[in-house]
């Protein structure tokens, strides 16, 4: 998600179909995926687990039981056994490197959820020199800075939903702190409207961040008013699932196709 430059995210405003679009409950697998480039998205939410044999997955949960026909932990699985497992009863559960050698031109936002998936997503990503078209998120922090070690920093990244976002939304910290995080890579601050029913994304959350050269991506807003308002507060990215939706608000404002 780099541009010419590496030093920021591509784009005017970014919609980014979260596990892809799947309203037949088909959450990160390619359908859902497809479905959502048919729609003129160029930017992909997904989440990536690792299996015992140390095979990349697009999956969200820590276990299967969810969305899938399996139980249990998907980390304590092998490839072989997953393979039979079905996502809403008939779809496979991608492999990341399914995914990402889907596309060569779309942007895939990546959160790893796991310690194993850090080197095995920066090995696939070097492999497939995708390097300018990914953006490494984590909730841990220490995951994502072993995944740009992994890397050798050549990945963009988001800030984790931790202490430095938290605090800076409450109005703790100001731009100046930001800039730290500029300066350790991060690209992206990743957040939700409200975090405990408390507001985050802030005009002042919004004019920090762009003082401190960082966009802000807000997750994940369904409803159409919403995206309005934080359209109109200045935030340079959404996530969603109702990928329908939020492709007519920003087809609306001429940032369509992306």
């Amino acid at each position: 998600m780099l541009n010419e430059r590496g030093n920021a995210l591509e784009g005017h405003k970014l919609a980014f179909a979260h596990r892809g679009f799947s309203p037949e409950d088909d959450e990160n697998t390619m359908p859902a995926f497809r479905r959502a480039v048919d729609l003129g998205f160029r930017y992909l939410e997904l989440d990536v687990r690792t299996s015992k044999d140390g095979v990349l997955y697009v999956f969200h949960d820590e276990t299967l039981d969810r969305v899938t026909s399996g139980k249990g932990p998907i980390s304590q699985l092998t490839s072989l056994q997953i393979a039979d497992i079905k996502v809403a009863g008939t779809v496979p559960i991608p492999t990341f490197e399914e995914l990402l050698n889907e596309w060569d031109d779309i942007h895939l936002n990546v959160d790893i959820k796991d310690a194993a998936g850090a080197e095995l997503f920066a090995q696939h990503v070097i492999d497939a020199k995708a390097n300018h078209r990914v953006l490494a998120a984590s909730f841990s922090d220490e995951r994502r800075r072993r995944t740009l070690r992994a890397a050798g920093e050549r990945v963009a990244s988001s800030s984790g939903m931790v202490t430095t976002v938290l605090s800076t939304a409450f109005g703790t910290v100001g731009a100046h702190r930001l800039l730290k995080l500029r300066e350790r890579g991060i690209v992206a601050l990743q957040v939700p409207p409200r975090y405990v029913g408390v507001p985050v994304v802030t005009p002042a959350f919004v004019r920090h961040a762009h003082e401190a050269g960082l966009q802000v991506h807000v997750w994940v807003v369904d409803e159409r008013t919403e995206m309005e308002r934080l359209l109109d507060l200045g935030v340079d990215g959404i996530m969603t699932d109702r990928a329908d939706v939020l492709a007519t608000v920003m087809d609306e404002r001429g940032y369509w196709p992306q």
